[in-house]
């Protein structure tokens, strides 16, 4: 049986792997999957020995109903992107204690209403970007959903269900296709 978590995963890993090829092949940076626990998805290196780490988030449904669940965010379906909240704020802590560099890039597809069906587009923001709007917002962009079938796999729940809201118009866009 495969659960929603898993394809979740799958379809996640498959961009980074994208993400990962695109570096290798059109930049002068080197990446790969990162090894250490905890840390972003992706490391990349540069070759006078500075690193990066990308997270990458894959947003392909809509959160329609953002509007009624956390009105006080201000914030539209078609323009809302998620990140888990234990995510966020352990991002926030590696830059400051690790003094890592790290990207947010959000994968968004499936949104006819601003993005054409066969399309994907891509955002990214410093996680240093986005510590000021979380600050700012606090709780109003945090929401908490029920837990499903599909978040447990064998036994363990692995689903998030805290995630914390950005708006498209809040991040920058990234013009090249993977």
């Amino acid at each position: 049986m495969t659960y929603v978590f898993e394809k979740d995963v799958n379809f996640s890993e498959h961009f980074e792997q994208k993400l990962i090829h695109h570096i290798n092949s059109s930049t002068v940076f080197s990446a790969s999957k990162t090894t250490e626990k905890g840390y972003p998805d992706v490391k990349v290196e540069t070759k006078n020995g500075v690193t990066f780490y990308i997270e990458v988030k894959v947003q392909q449904r809509t959160f329609m109903s953002v509007e009624k669940f956390i009105p006080q965010s201000g914030l539209k379906p078609s323009e809302t992107v998620a990140l888990n909240l234990s995510d966020l704020l352990r991002y926030f802590e590696l830059e400051k204690s690790d003094k890592l560099q790290i990207f947010i890039f959000w994968v968004v597809l499936n949104r006819p209403c601003i993005i054409p069906y066969d399309e994907e587009r891509y955002y990214y923001r410093l996680v240093s970007e986005l510590k000021p709007i979380w600050q700012q917002e606090k709780d109003n962009r945090r929401f908490r959903r029920k837990s499903g079938e599909g978040d447990v796999v064998d036994g363990e729940h692995k689903g998030v269900t805290v995630n914390y809201h950005f708006s498209l118009n809040e991040l920058k866009i990234w013009e090249n296709k993977l």
